[in-house]
Order: structure tokens, then sequence, then C-alpha cells
């Protein structure tokens, strides 16, 4: 497993070194994670990329994202879209984070909102075209819960380490955090206003996923 975690990382890199445009400001915010109270938890420089990708290609104005940690998602999304509406609990990251926007350009396209994710949620209002689930997981399915209220037929929903290294499969799981992802694919599921799927990756973040949520109705 060692070497294919080395392989995942190579192919990775050559990825990044081909096709991502990673500047000064981007490679500080990533870096900056390890002052943070998650060090090395922000997505990698490729997934960046495509969320900022999903973003144009759907033609989101208003993101809402759940969990900033030091803002390097952030960033590729706010260069993406006109505003981002961003979560965190932990005023040590949401200082990072706030001189990183600065650095990037960006600070003007983005509303940081400092305090515990669902309560930050119930107090907003408005629609967002684009949400982007990365926080605890295990409040994975009250986060869905409290998008459903700000979103809109065409809205996307992209939630952030679906996999964590096969441990999904686990319905017995006492791990909070999986059975945080599975309810979140079962209200996903249920729900007839929603379509979805969800994929593994593999690369410098490991062995991991993305599910990807359309807002049909």
């Amino acid at each position: 497993m060692h070497n294919d975690q080395d392989r995942w990382r190579a192919v990775d890199e050559y990825f990044v070194s081909s096709l991502v445009d990673e500047d000064e400001a981007l490679v500080a915010a990533r870096r900056s994670g390890a002052l943070s109270s998650m060090p090395r938890a922000e997505v990698a420089p490729n997934q960046g990329a495509l969320l900022s990708l999903l973003v144009r290609m759907s033609g989101a104005q208003r993101v809402l994202e759940i969990g900033t940690l030091t803002g390097y998602s952030t960033i590729w999304l706010a260069r993406a879209a006109a505003h981002v509406t961003t979560l965190e609990v932990d005023p040590v990251n949401a200082g990072l984070a706030r001189r990183n926007f600065a650095f990037a350009g960006v600070a003007d396209r983005v509303s940081l909102l400092v305090g515990p994710a669902l309560e930050t949620l119930a107090g907003l209002d408005g629609c967002y075209d684009f949400v982007f689930i990365d926080a605890d997981k295990p409040n994975n399915p009250h986060y869905l819960r409290s998008v459903m209220r700000l979103t809109r037929p065409g809205s996307v929903i992209v939630a952030d380490n679906v996999v964590r290294d096969g441990a999904v499969l686990d319905a017995s799981s006492a791990d909070e955090r999986v059975q945080g992802v599975r309810g979140f694919l079962s209200l996903v599921r249920e729900d007839a206003r929603l379509s979805a799927t969800a994929l593994q990756t593999v690369g410098s973040k490991g062995w991991d996923g993305f599910a990807v949520v359309l807002r049909l109705s």
C-alpha cells in the first residue's frame, strides 16, 4: 500500500504540474494549513481546480462553503464565482483564512462567518447556486437539511471525504464520521428532488472521494 500511495502522489504531482495553475497565493494558503487545527486537511490542488471548474460549468454565482479551514478551497471557489459565503468554527483558522484571502485578492468576494456551522446556517437566507460541504462529517445529514432551504432547482452540492479509506462500507461502524457520511448519502438517495453520484479518488490525499448532487426541484 505504501508504494501505491507514493505512486498516487506522483501522479497527482504530474497532473498538477501539467494542468493546474496554482499561483503564489494558493501555495501560501495551502502551506498555511500546517498552522491550522487540522494540518493537511485542505483539498489537493487538482481537487481545488475541479471545484473551480464545477462552479464555472454550472454557471454558479453565489457559493456557500461549509468548512473554511485556512481558505485554500475558498480561494479556488471565489476565483470562479461572484461571491462565496464560507463558514468556519475555529477563530484561529478564520484568522489564517482572512490573511490568505487578502493575499489572493479575493477578500472583497468572500464573507467569512465564524461559529458553529449549524447555528450560522440557521441565520442565513437567500439562495446559493453551489454548495461545498467539507466540515465535521457527523453533521453532514444536518448540513444537507439546512442546505435544502438555501438552494434552488439547478443548484449543485458537493460533499468531500465520502470514502474514508473504504470505511463508508461499514454500516455498523462506531466512527461518527462514517455514520455521518452514510446518513448524508441515505438522505440524498431518498430525496426525489436530488440526483447524485459519488466518485472515489486516490492521490496525494490518499483514498477518498466526492459526492456530487444536483437539485432537480
